[in-house]
């Protein structure tokens, strides 16, 4: 946990806490992301999710912004490399957009909840990133746009899957299409966010709440819980239930339901094994 990144930067609530702070950090560029995000954020996930004391990971940004989008020196890098045989530059441009891709899918990845805390800008590659997230708040200040039609590109990293998912089909499409920006109370009415908090001091005290409220229940039903809901999104009801049975059949029978139905009984609160 003590190595330091080039775009990211960890912190913890505090020692008592299962509640992370997983900062995207370029703040004098809005955090625009360069290329070695794309390495990194993974990697950090993955540190996040194996550590026991983490419960919940909050997703933020420093400086004013959420995130601007992909930095366009590192688009620009893109564009440029096609030397060379056509056929294998395309398939090293494949190559490149599925492990960018597989970035952002890190955060379904990650057992542990992940939130992310919305303030400023979020566009582009920021809707990519908490379209991926599993539960999303801003400030009203926020605004947001799926920038990439404007940039000559088609979403490639999540938003065209994801999106239709949230708000509908017939919305994501609108907003993909056109590029236009909206405002946090539209991206509320939309469901893209569950709330709207007045100021950045607020979205940053109310999602702490409400983290600690997840970090503080059954351990293995909260990752069994995102689990079984990623699992359900893609298949049939049927198929999802017996997804959930199986899970339930292998995990149901824990310390932690004996506890929570003694502290129920006894009407204290309830202490579980970190995960």
């Amino acid at each position: 946990m003590e190595e330091k990144y080039e775009t990211l930067k960890i912190q913890h609530e505090s020692p008592n806490s299962g509640v992370f702070n997983l900062i995207i950090n370029r703040p004098s560029v809005s955090n625009a992301l360069g290329l070695n995000f794309f390495s990194e954020f993974p990697k950090v996930l993955n540190a996040l999710d194996q550590n026991p004391i983490v419960a919940v990971i909050v997703l933020s940004g420093s400086g004013n912004h959420f995130c601007g989008g992909i930095d366009l020196k590192s688009l620009a890098a893109i564009a440029d490399d096609n030397s060379g045989d056509q056929g294998r530059t395309r398939e090293r441009l494949r190559r490149k957009i599925k492990l960018m891709q597989d970035a952002i899918t890190a955060i379904e990845r990650c057992r542990k909840p992940v939130i992310a805390a919305i303030h400023g800008a979020c566009l582009g590659l920021g809707i990519n990133i908490v379209t991926a997230c599993d539960i999303r708040y801003c400030t009203k200040d926020a605004f947001f746009s799926v920038k990439e039609v404007d940039l000559a590109i088609t979403a490639d990293l999540g938003t065209l899957q994801r999106l239709p998912g949230i708000v509908g089909f017939g919305k994501a499409m609108e907003l993909s299409l056109t590029g236009r920006r909206f405002s946090g109370d539209e991206a509320k009415e939309l469901g893209l966010v569950s709330r709207v908090f007045g100021s950045r001091e607020e979205l940053k005290e109310g999602v702490r709440t409400i983290a600690e409220g997840i970090g503080g229940k059954p351990p293995l039903a909260v990752v069994g819980t995102k689990a079984v809901l990623i699992r359900s999104r893609d298949v049939n009801v049927e198929q999802g239930l017996d997804y959930v049975a199986t899970w339930n059949s292998s995990m149901l029978l824990s310390e932690d339901l004996t506890e929570a139905i003694s502290a129920q009984k006894q009407k204290r609160k309830p202490t579980f094994a970190k995960l």
